[in-house]
């Protein structure tokens, strides 16, 4: 998936909402993820982060949402920067949204795990809470490894004991004006369906934590 400027690597939306005079900074949402989370080829405010950022606030959340997402990027260039994302982030729930070009790349699936579980286990070494969010491939790369590679994203949730999103595109209807040119990229039609798969699992999450 297509690759944008380092410039736009890190995208805050303030959703600054004051911790009633507490004077404490409000906690962190870090978004980490590729393309399909960092608004490739829409507008910014019209991605599903940006959507989701609106419905804390509307929710009258007190959490900012960091969205650390590069296009292009793959599990194995995640767990490298996993580090460098929560030292300055410091949050308190992390989502993982990677592993779409490992697959569109036919990279091995254990890889991708084993980066996704490096990922996952850095959050948790953090106090973080995290969601992993599951991905669908074409059925043209083959049953066997398409089978395998949505599975790899529920065995990491398993495993590491986080919370999970089958599928990103849950719901998403199968139709021309619901993908970008590319027929890979979501339009800005799909955004507000896929922001909804992701908080039904966010939404007990923040609701749960003290004010």
């Amino acid at each position: 998936m297509g690759r944008e400027k380092p410039g736009m690597r890190s995208i805050l939306f303030a959703v600054l909402l004051a911790c009633s005079g507490t004077g404490l900074a409000a906690p962190t949402i870090l978004v980490f993820g590729d393309s399909l989370s960092a608004a490739y080829g829409i507008p910014q405010n019209a991605g599903w982060v940006a959507l989701l950022a609106e419905r804390l606030e509307q929710t009258k959340s007190n959490y900012t949402v960091v969205n650390a997402s590069i296009s292009g990027e793959t599990s194995a260039g995640g767990a490298a920067r996993i580090g460098a994302a929560l030292a300055k982030s410091k949050p308190a729930i992390v989502i993982v949204e990677l592993g779409a070009n490992d697959g569109l790349r036919g990279l091995p699936i254990a890889q991708m795990k084993t980066n996704l579980k490096t990922i996952v286990q850095a959050a948790k070494r953090q106090s973080a809470r995290v969601i992993v969010v599951g991905m669908l491939l074409p059925p043209n790369y083959g049953a066997q490894y398409v089978n395998a590679f949505r599975a790899a994203f529920r065995d990491v949730a398993r495993d590491e004991r986080v919370a999970f999103v089958p599928l990103l595109f849950e719901g998403v209807p199968d139709k021309r004006e619901m993908f970008q040119a590319d027929n890979l990229h979501p339009s800005d039609e799909a955004q507000p369906i896929m922001m909804e798969n992701v908080w039904r699992r966010l939404a007990a999450m923040v609701n749960a934590a003290p004010k």
